[in-house]
């Protein structure tokens, strides 16, 4: 048996590398943008914001269920849930997501914590979609109109919230970034 020589990385190996070569290629790009909003205080506005344009969304999913034109309201949920979310990822360092190389022993240890969390909250709040779904197609033999969107809105808002909440834990958690840096 043959070994292989050490320089060939696997396709993961690569793929994580040139992840982390990105985000410090982007580190780099956005450190200096929206200076006053990398505060703790700043960032908790911003995590808050992002906790009401969820609640919007789901409301706006459970509204569909009842109001054929309320996936109309998608559409300000959605203006309001980009800025925001873009907002919070450039002034927490998009720690949340960073590739492992990219951070430090502590800081991947905070971030997958976080991710730990997301994941839990994550499947719990999915199940609300679920049990909406089953119970309701039951309950109406699959006839309800509007079912099947109000249920992918709802099932959408959750794996959003999933997908945000270890950035949005740590911005909240992080403290001021030192005026040295």
């Amino acid at each position: 048996m043959t070994e292989m020589p050490v320089h060939d990385a696997t396709l993961l190996e690569r793929y994580e590398a040139f992840r982390t070569r990105r985000f410090l290629r982007n580190e780099e790009k956005f450190r200096n943008m929206l200076p006053r909003w990398r505060t703790r205080r700043r960032r908790r506005i911003l995590v808050v914001a992002l906790a009401a344009t969820f609640v919007l969304m789901f409301t706006v999913g459970v509204l569909c269920h009842f109001f054929e034109r309320g996936p109309l309201l998608w559409l300000p949920a959605c203006l309001a849930f980009f800025p925001l979310w873009i907002s919070l990822q450039i002034v927490s360092g998009r720690q949340g997501d960073a590739p492992r190389a990219a951070l430090d022993e502590r800081e991947i240890q905070e971030r997958n914590s976080a991710r730990s969390i997301a994941l839990t909250v994550t499947q719990s709040l999915v199940m609300i979609p679920v049990l909406y779904l089953v119970v309701g197609s039951v309950l109406t033999d699959g006839m309800h109109p509007r079912m099947a969107y109000a249920g992918g809105l709802m099932t959408l808002t959750a794996t959003l919230i999933g997908g945000c909440l270890p950035a949005m834990i740590l911005a909240w958690n992080n403290p001021d970034p030192d005026e040295t840096d």
